[in-house]
Parts: structure tokens; C-alpha cells; sequence
């Protein structure tokens, strides 16, 4: 499977899981949806979702995403997952809650190291 990762607010999920689709805000302001490979993870949350809370990581089946995923370069020079439309959520075949430690950052959960 060809797995790719995004960190998202519990409360849009469940809003997504009503719709039958998940629109994350940087769809509207970016054009795309931001996602992660396994191994881009902690450093994203680190750098974006510190001291945050109720988060959750949707495990996302590439291969299953309707609209186009691009792998684009960051300003890091590394290349990372953009889905370019709604996200169709039967591509989501697994939920993890991701809550940071006392310090307010984040390690790569189990959950996330066991995955392909």
C-alpha cells in the first residue's frame, strides 16, 4: 500500500465523516492538501502543530485518493504529498490520535512506525 499521512483536528474529521469528504483549510488558501510520508511526520508537527491538542493522523491509501496527489518540493528541499482536491475519505483506512508530550511536541506514534 502506498501510504501517506495527514494531521488534522478531530473535529474536521468527524465534519469530514458526515460529508463524505474531507476539505482541510489549506484547500481553500493553497489549492491542496498538505500530507506526509511516514519518515516527514514529526518533523511537520513539530514545526506546525506544537502545543496543539485533539489532533489526529488520517492514514491515507494513495492509491485510492480520487483527486491528483503531486509530490512537490517544500523550502526544506524535500518532496511531500499534495492532494489537489477533496479528499475522498474510503482513502482513509486508518485514524490515530497524535497528542504531543508534556514539552508540546510530538514523537512518531506506534500506531505510525508499523505502518508500510
Amino acid at each position: 500500500m502506498n501510504t501517506i499521512l495527514h494531521i488534522t483536528q478531530r473535529q474536521q474529521w468527524e465534519q469530514a465523516k458526515d460529508l463524505g469528504r474531507y476539505i482541510a483549510d489549506s484547500l481553500n488558501t493553497e489549492g491542496f492538501i498538505h500530507c506526509s510520508k511516514k519518515a516527514q511526520l514529526v518533523k511537520v508537527a513539530n514545526r506546525f502543530f506544537v502545543n496543539q491538542t485533539d489532533l489526529v493522523i488520517l492514514c491515507i491509501d494513495a492509491d485510492q485518493v480520487k483527486p491528483e496527489i503531486r509530490y512537490e518540493e517544500a523550502e526544506i528541499g524535500e518532496l511531500f504529498p499534495h492532494i489537489y482536491g477533496e479528499l475522498n475519505i474510503d482513502a482513509v483506512f486508518r485514524v490515530i490520535d497524535f497528542e504531543s508530550g508534556e514539552d508540546g511536541f510530538f514523537v512518531l506514534p506506534p500506531e505510525v512506525i508499523n505502518l508500510e
